[in-house]
């Protein structure tokens, strides 16, 4: 800045410089910042040395030059904080479209978010006993998926909703989740008793408050149980206890080794009645495409998962089992963030070389229908879990 500029600005200031020469000047204002802070710093001085306001006349009238001078000043500073907002904003909006593109196109791709949720809800159906979620995902900006569900639970031939679970995803990582119980009593937790070598240790845990509970219920009633063996059973060997009884089991709890033996198992690893049916599982028996626009289009298939017997197809159901576990092997960094108080690793290598050896299970029905199995040799322990009102169609025997 020439010191001839200088002297323009100041007197521009003190409202002294004339017509032809202000107009340059505001022109030069308006384009460079450096002049407005200088001249920031005359005006300053001049507030503090004096107070007194110069009339200088120009032309046909008079005007109070160092009051417009402020002014202008005063907006252009507004100016330039407006556009560099405006800048800021169009830089977050074109980052925002474009991190929803990415991601959109991320969780699509081989679809990843229809696996990371078949990961999701088989890690839920193997470690929560009678615990189900149909898990719906949405993707959202800046590369999540976020998935949702009501937590429901089957009491009698009803599924009833005990909570909500959601959970965040950040690309392949397990950010947040959270069960939301509307239960109180899920804070306690239900347990299973472990088969120990000294069956006296069994046998000294009193669990006769919840037989007596089980008693007290109306007989138009239906509950949830969960049941713990004196001896480990065969997959094939439990459904055939089950069969002639009045009852349905929901989920069996499985030998991992060393973590399972104490005598009270919180975190139990298991599966459900129903196998966790995977996509490669289903038979495709009917697709139709469906084009839309010029190059996008829809694909509908129906599809049937394998048929099980009831009371049967141990080998099947323990396989569907291990493949399962094998799935949340994959992607550990996911299974891991809903179970990690299960070493996967170690559990599946048990597994595989001692096989599949149950020594608990969720059942339901009637009441009256769970107090006969207290008279079962290898029924060790009950935990009566929910309770509702009558809901049951009789099973044959």
């Amino acid at each position: 800045m020439s010191e001839e500029f200088k002297e323009k600005l100041k007197r521009y200031g003190e409202g002294t410089l004339p017509d032809e020469d202000r107009d340059e000047v505001e022109r030069e204002l308006e384009k460079m910042e450096a002049y407005q802070a200088y001249l920031d710093e005359l005006m300053g001085e001049e507030e503090r040395a004096s107070s007194e306001v110069k009339n200088i006349k120009f032309g046909k009238g008079k005007r109070n030059r160092p009051g417009k001078e402020k002014k202008i000043i005063r907006w252009g500073k507004w100016r330039a904080r407006i556009s560099n907002t405006l800048t800021v904003i169009s830089a977050f909006l074109i980052f925002l479209i474009i991190s929803s593109v990415i991601t959109a196109i991320f969780y699509s791709t081989g679809e990843r978010g229809e696996t990371y949720s078949d990961v999701v809800s088989s890690a839920i159906a193997v470690s929560q006993p009678n615990t189900i979620v149909h898990l719906s995902s949405g993707t959202g900006p800046f590369f999540s998926m976020n998935l949702t569900s009501k937590i429901e639970k089957q009491v009698g031939d009803e599924q009833i909703t005990v909570g909500d679970y959601s959970m965040k995803l950040l690309f392949g990582w397990a950010r947040l989740y959270n069960y939301s119980w509307t239960d109180d009593s899920r804070s306690v937790g239900y347990y299973f008793v472990y088969p120990q070598e000294n069956q006296s240790a069994t046998n000294s845990m009193d669990n006769s408050n919840e037989w007596e509970r089980l008693e007290k219920l109306p007989e138009g009633t239906v509950a949830e149980a969960y049941l713990s063996f004196d001896q480990f059973f065969t997959t094939d060997e439990l459904l055939k206890k089950f069969e002639p009884k009045n009852l349905q089991p929901l989920w069996f709890a499985a030998d991992t080794g060393p973590r399972t033996r104490q005598p009270v198992v919180n975190d139990p690893l298991g599966f459900p009645y129903m196998p966790i049916w995977h996509d490669d599982d289903m038979k495709v028996i009917q697709e139709s495409k469906e084009k839309r626009g010029w190059f996008g289009g829809v694909t509908s298939r129906s599809s049937v998962s394998p048929s099980v017997e009831s009371y049967g197809d141990g080998e099947l159901r323990n396989a569907n089992f291990l493949k399962t576990l094998h799935l949340m092997q994959e992607h550990k960094s996911i299974a891991d963030r809903v179970i990690p108080f299960i070493d996967l690793d170690d559990s599946i290598s048990y597994l595989e070389k001692n096989g599949v050896r149950l020594y608990g299970a969720v059942v339901t029905g009637p009441v009256k229908e769970l107090l006969k199995l207290k008279e079962e040799t290898w029924v060790s322990d009950l935990h009566v879990g929910e309770v509702r009102l009558w809901n049951w169609q009789d099973r044959e025997s």
